[in-house]
């Protein structure tokens, strides 16, 4: 065998995405449910905003929690092991989610320890995410050749972006033509539960897919990481991967700062820019801010669905660009993009100018997100850590990531109150500090072998 084996390569990236898909899909399934949990277990309980805000946050805890141990738990128990245990977590989080009452409390009687159950299986779903959201890209960045990684790794953010658009059709098809009151006994329960489907796919066809060869050669098992190697690039190519992976593991230190603080620190600021620039806020309160424009219930559900339809068009341009363009051109066309569509917005808050011009620039803002920071920041964290730090780098940046869209997101509704304009032109803000940084700070990663990216670092 002398060629890469395409069919191989596409069905282990297939499988691998549907960690992504679910990432996407837990994080968005609130949206659907969101009113009816207030309903039934803030109000009822005569709760604030505040646990409200903390109740749909919730899984951002886990999320944080997750992408912090994926490091460890990559390390230990291995990439594929460890997105087993993700699709264990999404099921099981899907199902109490559903019913939170199950074991210990009566179905139809809020109580306070009944909301602590639901915020505890939202976390356990957000834990899952976070560790899908690190060990996806990196199981896809190590399996994946050099030349069509970039691609490979940005078909993880479109499977995220696809399962939010999926779970936006779901929560639109459950409640489509129900009373309110139905959709607040019963409805935002299947929304939860219908996740387990998509879980339980994912826990059964990651048993069919191989362990990273790079985690395997790492810990000596090379004969393992050369058969799988072999069945990706061929017989040549693989023992020369090989042989450039235990040149790396040998020849590098376990220590987080063996190759200087400036790659964790650019680590860092990627994922940290990618939520400053605001995008969960388009996407978490969706439906809220076209209601807030004007329209009606269902028409915001179905504007919603169509700004998934647009994230789903913009990240496929992202998947055939990577590998041509590269990664800076796409980040820094993308913070241009986002910066016009928010400061637009700001404008249009500070004029009370509510109507078509504002959905065009929210438009013109997510796709630029989406053709750029969406897909290429998971690439660039995939593939610029060098071998021997990879897990424990990703973890923090993972980590960082969440931690960033915690913080934003749970700082939109008091920041509004505040001054619509204001919050709108402050992610056009960060928008600009993203361009400057990736110009300044960022390299270029295309083409380039995982282990010539460590060369890049010791000089």
């Amino acid at each position: 065998m002398k060629r890469q084996n395409s069919f191989y390569i596409a069905a282990i990236t297939l499988v691998a995405t549907l960690g992504g898909l679910l990432f996407g899909y837990d994080t968005a399934v609130i949206s659907g449910a969101e009113k009816s949990v207030q309903a039934y277990l803030v109000n009822s309980l005569g709760l604030s905003s505040w646990a409200h805000g903390a109740t749909i946050s919730s899984a951002l805890i886990g999320c944080i929690i997750g992408g912090g141990l994926s490091g460890l738990l990559a390390s230990t128990l291995g990439r594929k092991k460890s997105l087993m245990l993700a699709a264990v977590l999404f099921f099981a989080s899907a199902l109490g989610s559903g019913h939170p009452e199950f074991l210990f409390f009566t179905k139809g009687e809020p109580t306070m320890g009944l909301l602590y159950m639901f915020n505890f299986y939202r976390i356990i779903g957000g834990i899952g995410v976070g560790l899908a959201s690190a060990v996806c890209p990196m199981y896809i960045g190590e399996i994946a050749p050099a030349n069509i990684r970039g691609r490979l790794v940005s078909i993880n953010q479109f499977a995220i972006i696809f399962g939010m658009l999926v779970v936006y059709f779901v929560n639109w098809g459950i409640a489509n033509g129900q009373t309110l009151e139905w959709i607040n006994t019963i409805g935002w329960r299947r929304m939860f539960v219908s996740e387990a489907i998509p879980a339980g796919i994912f826990g059964i066809l990651l048993f069919f897919v191989p362990e990273s060869p790079r985690y395997l050669a790492i810990n000596h098992d090379d004969e393992n990481a050369l058969r799988i190697l072999t069945k990706i690039n061929g017989v040549e190519r693989a023992k020369e991967v090989l042989a450039d992976i235990k040149n790396t593991v040998e020849k590098s230190s376990a220590k987080l700062f063996a190759y200087g603080k400036i790659v964790i620190i650019i680590g860092i600021l990627l994922t940290i820019f990618q939520q400053f620039v605001g995008i969960n806020v388009a996407l978490y309160y969706a439906p809220r801010i076209f209601e807030s424009m004007g329209a009606e219930k269902d028409a915001s559900m179905l504007q919603t669905v169509v700004m998934g339809l647009i994230n789903v068009i913009f990240t496929v341009v992202a998947i055939l660009t990577v590998d041509k363009w590269g990664r800076k051109p796409l980040l820094m066309l993308g913070s241009i993009g986002m910066a016009i569509g928010m400061f637009a917005i700001g404008a249009l808050s500070f004029m009370n100018i509510i109507g078509i011009g504002t959905l065009i620039f929210i438009i013109v803002y997510t796709a630029s997100f989406m053709f750029s920071w969406g897909p290429i920041c998971w690439v660039l964290i995939s593939e610029i850590f060098p071998n021997k730090i990879r897990g424990k780098a990703v973890a923090i940046a993972v980590a960082a990531q969440w931690a960033a869209n915690y913080f934003i997101s749970s700082t939109y509704p008091a920041m509004m109150e505040f001054s619509g304009g204001m919050t709108y032109s402050f992610y056009g803000l960060m928008s600009v500090l993203s361009f400057i940084f990736v110009w300044r700070m960022v390299p270029e990663t295309k083409g380039k072998t995982l282990e010539e990216m460590e060369n890049l670092w010791k000089k």
